[in-house]
This record gives C-alpha cells, structure tokens and sequence, in this order.
C-alpha cells in the first residue's frame, strides 16, 4: 500500500463541507481543526444545534476493508454496551439509498462520530486506573468474539521489521549512524521473536492497539471511554495495558496491579503476558521511528517534530535500543522463574 500524503492537499474546508452534505448532514459551515497528525479531524457543526467529529482518512493507508474493520468492531463494542465512540450511518449513495459508515467524496474517504466530551484521566488514582481495568476487559471480551481478517496484527516481531526494512530501503539514516541503529535495530527483532516464542500458546483477539493515556476520555459520571480505534490490531491483550503505564519500575508496577486488579474483576488475564511488554514497547520505538520518516513528505511533520531525523536523533535511537535490550534481557529472567 502506498502512502500518499498530498492527497490531503486536495481537502479543502469546501471539500469537507460539501462531503459531510452529500452523507445527508446539513453543516453550518462552521469547522475547527481537532488535533491529529495520522488524519485530518474536524469538529463540525450542523444547522441544527448539535456537533460531529468528521475524521478524513489519510490516503493510502488503509483499505477500505481495514476501515470498515475498524468500524464494525466499533459498533460490536457500542452493542455490547462498552463506552466507544461508533460511527454514525452515513447516506452512501442517495439515488439508490445505499447507508453505511465510510463515506466517500471526490477521492477522499471519511467517517462522522457524535461530539463526546470528557478529559484526561487521573492515572495516579488508583480508583481510576481500576475502573480503565475493567473498561478493557469488558473491551476484550467483545474483541476476543472473533478475530479481525484484515487488520494488522502485532503478535510477532513483523512491525518491527517491516519498520526496519523501509528505513533501509529508503535510506534514511545518515551514513555514519546506519551501521549502528540496524545492528541495534536487528538485535532487538531478535529478541522481540524470543519473547513471543516463550509463549507458543498465547491468545490472541482484537484489541484497541494504541491505548495511550491521549486515546481515553474521561467524565466523572461515566468513567472511561475511547474515542479512536483508527489503530485497532490483533495482539495479546497486553499490547492494551503497557502505555499506560509511567514513571520508575515501583510506580509502573502499583499502576499495573491496580489496572489488573480492575481487569481480572471482569475478565481473565494470561499474566505471563507481562514477559512481553518491553518486547512491545522496543517494537513500538521502532514502528514510530518509521512511521515519522514515511510522513515526512506531509508539511505537519517537520513542523510538529522538527528534531526527527538529525544526527542526535538517531545517536539517542541507538542508546535507546541498546537500553531496550537490555530491558527485555532482564524480562526473560525474571519470566524464568515464573510459573508456567
């Protein structure tokens, strides 16, 4: 699939206005950019008081089918009463009363979610980080009902290297720093298979994919929900645990028992698992080193990341892998003792 960032310079404020019409909204002309750097998000309002969130799929990234993944299986959360954003049924065609969620206007493809308020949540409160807990389980029985056909899948070391291998490819690196970030790069793929392997018969569903604290909102009434599946994978359920977690190993591990003891209210978690976070979090260091360089063409990310791709940003990428494997060492020692 080819990436094709100036596609988007074709989406115009008209262009989005006369897509979201043509869906069978009536906007009132009135668009606020919403911060995204993957697609472009806007808040729209309609003639009729209220507000959507229009999101506009950077071209070439996803298949239809991928999207269309994405959409259904948040629709199958929303069903099952779990706290997503779903998106809205959207005029596909008018002539023949085609409905559906993806739209599709002068080559651009989209999709409309409800306006959802809230704010960050308080990960340092306990209460907080167990009630997320159970959010997830409750997030992973729904994905655990079957399995995704054409989503990516982050159960293997496959993202990593297929990062590793475009950065090749396209030479992106400075010369005098490429030898040491693959060798670095390739030790730790390495060792990202062996932490997979030592769990031959893990499980596998479908999982939100970038749980960040920046992907949940947060309202003191309902709790938790998410607002983006855009990243939706196939992975072990842990992939949905780690980015949560923050600061030195004592509080990590106080934030990870509080989100487990929330999960494990609702849902069983393979607690052997845990050998592969720092395996996940080394293999996610080298997807956003790749998934920087394939964006660089777009005007947004030079000026939003403007110290990627200099010589100090590679020198750190090398320290950091270099850390990492170090990190996913002392996880294979400790998972050995261990039971199971």
């Amino acid at each position: 699939m080819t990436d094709t960032p100036a596609g988007f310079g074709l989406l115009t404020p008209e262009l989005m206005l006369d897509a979201l019409e043509h869906a069978g909204l009536r906007p009132d002309g009135r668009l606020l950019q919403l911060n995204s750097y993957e697609n472009r998000v806007l808040l729209a309002h309609l003639e009729d008081g209220a507000a959507v969130v229009a999101k506009f799929y950077r071209p070439g990234r996803w298949s239809d089918a991928q999207i269309l993944e994405e959409h259904a299986f948040a629709q199958a959360l929303a069903d099952g009463e779990v706290p997503v954003v779903a998106p809205l049924t959207l005029v596909i065609d008018g002539a023949h009363g085609t409905h559906g969620t993806l739209g599709h206007f002068h080559g651009q493809r989209f999709a409309v979610t409800p306006r959802q308020g809230g704010r960050a949540p308080e990960l340092e409160d306990p209460d907080v980080l167990r009630w997320i807990g159970r959010f997830l389980a409750r997030l992973h029985d729904v994905g655990a009902c079957q399995p995704f056909r054409h989503r990516l899948s982050w159960n293997s070391a496959e993202p990593a290297r297929a990062a590793r291998d475009w950065l090749r490819e396209h030479d992106t690196l400075p010369p005098e720093l490429a030898p040491n970030w693959h060798d670095a790069a390739a030790r730790c793929i390495d060792a990202i298979d062996a932490a997979f392997d030592t769990l031959p018969d893990r499980r596998v569903l479908r999982l939100h994919g970038d749980c960040h604290p920046g992907n949940i909102l947060w309202t003191p009434d309902r709790g938790p929900h998410f607002v983006d599946l855009d990243d939706a994978v196939q992975g072990p359920a842990v992939q949905d645990l780690w980015m949560l977690l923050s600061g030195d190993p004592d509080a990590a591990r106080r934030q990870l028992d509080a989100l487990l003891e929330g999960y494990e209210s609702v849902r069983e978690f393979d607690w052997r698992e845990l050998r592969l976070i720092e395996a996940l979090r080394t293999q996610r260091m080298i997807h956003h080193s790749a998934w920087l360089a394939r964006r660089w063409d777009d005007p947004a990310f030079p000026a939003a990341f403007p110290w990627f791709g200099t010589p100090n940003y590679w020198s750190d990428q090398v320290v950091k892998l270099r850390e990492q494997l170090e990190a996913m060492r002392e996880a294979a020692e400790r998972a050995a003792g261990w039971p199971g």
